[in-house]
């Protein structure tokens, strides 16, 4: 990816309910991947959950939070799996890496 890009930063806590958890992230994760202005996909947890996605513009993002299945996913998220979560929009102005 060559800057300026933008990342969304999802950080967020779980609950202790996993069903249908993996599913919906793997599928949501596809579903990302087929978007207009899609660049790519981060994510960790060990305790709290940290996942970057990578876009073209602003207008990406808001068409992809407008995917009627991803505004479904959100929702269950809200009633099911998160207990807490913040969504931070950034603008990549630079980057650079160490290794391989």
């Amino acid at each position: 990816m060559k800057p300026p890009y933008y990342a969304v930063i999802f950080s967020n806590t779980r609950t202790s309910v996993n069903d249908g958890y993996s599913e919906m992230a793997a599928e949501m994760e596809a579903l990302a991947k087929q978007q207009p202005g899609y660049l790519g996909f981060e994510s960790a947890r060990d305790g709290l959950g940290i996942s970057v996605s990578y876009w073209e513009s602003l207008d990406a993002i808001a068409a992809w939070k407008a995917v009627s299945e991803h505004e479904f996913a959100q929702k269950e998220g809200q009633r099911i799996w998160y207990s807490w979560y913040k969504v931070r929009i950034c603008k990549v102005e630079r980057e650079y890496e160490f290794g391989s």
